[in-house]
């Protein structure tokens, strides 16, 4: 078997495998989807962190890791709050209301921290370090919100399939009308195989596959696919800034959790930039 062979193996396997890990843990039960979200927060921080250190920065992972699993852990207690079936077996808003009162210390004490460190870069060590925080760990806390936002509080793990589903479509669709279409580069100075052909059909295929959800979930169409069409085109510069980031430390992909796919962000970055403005036109649509 030939080397090129070989990876696709690997890779079509691997995908498989990721794939019905997802699927099982979104629709397995709330917790296990916490621990999922948990996962890819805390994997894709970390790979950050990696290209801060790679970049001459030293941010302080381990502060960093505790306020991403803080804000997540918030998160999550809040959506037991909001949903209708709260089954959360402890007080939600006292558990949220510690955890938040905990990460605002942790910023301070960052500033406390680096006098000890004795490092070159102290202000670009916390900034890096926040960065992290915010980058990764906060849009994957909303993502916990999206199954409540678009069932109407009810719990649906199919709702955040869907949205899944059509962030798959966008990259699917954008590399199949890219390798039969693309001749016009997107952003060539961060991704030269990436294309305005392939760019159109991602939303194509996206806004298609939000039409699906929004039939199967008999949810509001116009909702579904506005959704998509937000979600393809921010995870488009999702991709984009996890391309910025490898180039600026030269590095192929994020890391290798996923063989022959490459780290936790090279996976989710999509998803991970189109969150925030999805939870945010969600919470326009249902107010």
């Amino acid at each position: 078997m030939s080397d090129k062979m070989k990876n696709l193996l690997i890779r079509s396997l691997s995908g498989v495998v990721m794939f019905v890990v997802v699927l099982g843990a979104i629709l397995g039960s709330k917790w296990s989807f916490g621990t999922l979200v948990m996962l890819i927060a805390l994997g894709g921080e970390w790979e950050f962190y990696r290209f801060a250190q790679k970049a001459g920065y030293s941010p302080q992972r381990l502060l960093g890791l505790i306020a991403g699993a803080s804000i997540v852990s918030i998160s999550f207690a809040m959506m037991f709050l909001f949903s209708k079936d709260n089954t959360l077996p402890v007080n939600g808003m006292s558990l949220a209301l510690g955890l938040a009162l905990f990460v605002m210390l942790l910023v301070p004490v960052m500033f406390i921290c680096e006098l000890y460190r004795k490092s070159d870069t102290p202000i670009a060590n916390i900034g890096a370090t926040l960065t992290g925080v915010i980058y990764v760990a906060l849009p994957m806390s909303l993502l916990l919100f999206i199954p409540l936002l678009l069932s109407n509080g009810e719990w649906n793990p199919w709702s955040v399939i869907f949205y899944i589903f059509i962030i798959w479509a966008n990259d699917v669709f954008a590399y199949l009308f890219g390798i039969t279409l693309g001749k016009h580069r997107l952003f060539e100075r961060i991704s030269p195989k990436k294309s305005w052909e392939g760019f159109v059909g991602g939303l194509l295929g996206a806004m298609a596959m939000g039409y699906v959800a929004a039939i199967v979930m008999n949810g509001d169409v116009l909702i579904w696919v506005g959704m998509a069409l937000i979600a393809a085109i921010t995870g488009v510069f999702g991709d984009l800034v996890e391309s910025l980031f490898k180039r600026s430390v030269d590095v192929k992909d994020s890391g290798n959790i996923i063989p022959g796919h490459g780290g936790w962000l090279d996976r989710f970055d999509a998803l991970i930039l189109s969150v925030p403005f999805v939870f945010i036109y969600l919470m326009f649509c249902i107010n």
